[in-house]
Formats: structure tokens, C-alpha cells, sequence
């Protein structure tokens, strides 16, 4: 599941819910959050999608709401923006694999924090997040990682006893 939307506004809550509302009716399935789903900071509303939809979704949101002339760009950060560089549910096994790339992101100077499947919602996939500005580098970390295998984190390790 992506993220598409989020908001610790007061309105969140009701945003969220016609938000959700709009993507039903173009045959996109929500999952609504509030701030008792893991991995939701506190005083956020989200709505998350499949990631196959996200595109689309983001783009049913953006033509839903234009911002307005005042408000545009105050007190955005995009580039702050947690994006999902890696998830369960692109073929991961657990959260052992979520914390090992969280790890090697981190190990390589990138913040990284992992969202997963705990409480009420047991379908939600482990996710890796960075920040939008670091997206590119952490996939390929990760890319890397993978095409290197098993045999290069046992080299590595032998390495470090040495």
C-alpha cells in the first residue's frame, strides 16, 4: 500500500473520508488511517492505496483540489515527503527484511523507518521509508544489495572479523 494522502490538519479527518470517497468511485480500494495505525505519526490522517493504483489516485486527488493562490507552496516540504522505497508487498518475506534494508540504508547515510503490520490491520505490508529527496539513492542501495546477494553480505562480514 503507497500513501497518497496525509494531513495532521483539523479538516484531516473529513478529507480523508471524501478523499476515500473519490477513489472508491473511480474503483480504487482506500484504506483510511488515523494516528492509531502503525506507522502513522500522531495527529495524521492518511489514505493509502494499492501501489499498482497510486498514480492514478494521485492524480484524481491533485484534480480534486487545486491549491489555492494564497497557500500554494506555504509551508510545503516536499523533499521531506516519507516516500516508500521498499514494502512487503513487492515480494519482501517479513519485518526481518524490512529492519536488514532499513539497516543498510541507514549504514549508508540515509534516515530510514520502517512501517508495518501491527494492530488492527493485518493485510498492510512492512515498508521502508525515506525521505523524497533520498527515494532515488535508497532504490538503488537496495537494487544493489539484491544483485549482489547473500555471498557479498557473508564477504563482507568476513571481512569485518579480520
Amino acid at each position: 500500500m503507497v500513501t497518497v494522502f496525509r494531513s495532521p490538519e483539523k479538516s484531516a479527518a473529513g478529507e480523508a473520508a471524501a478523499i476515500a470517497e473519490l477513489l472508491r468511485g473511480a474503483g480504487i480500494p482506500p484504506a483510511v488511517l488515523d494516528d492509531q495505525a502503525p506507522g502513522v505519526p500522531q495527529g495524521v490522517w492518511e489514505v493509502r492505496v494499492p501501489a499498482a493504483d497510486s498514480a492514478r489516485a494521485e492524480q484524481l486527488i491533485a484534480a480534486r483540489r487545486a491549491p489555492e493562490p494564497e497557500a500554494a507552496g506555504a509551508g510545503l516540504s516536499p523533499a521531506l515527503d516519507l516516500i516508500t522505497v521498499y514494502s512487503t508487498g513487492d515480494g519482501g518475506e517479513s519485518e526481518s527484511e524490512a529492519l536488514t534494508i532499513q539497516s543498510l540504508l541507514q549504514a549508508a547515510g540515509i534516515d530510514a523507518e520502517i512501517a508495518g503490520e501491527r494492530g488492527p490491520f493485518p493485510n498492510l505490508a512492512w515498508e521502508v521509508r525515506v525521505a523524497r529527496e533520498h527515494a532515488a539513492e535508497a532504490r538503488r542501495i537496495i537494487e544493489d544489495a539484491r544483485a549482489a546477494g547473500p555471498s557479498a553480505a557473508e564477504e563482507a562480514e568476513a571481512e569485518t572479523e579480520t
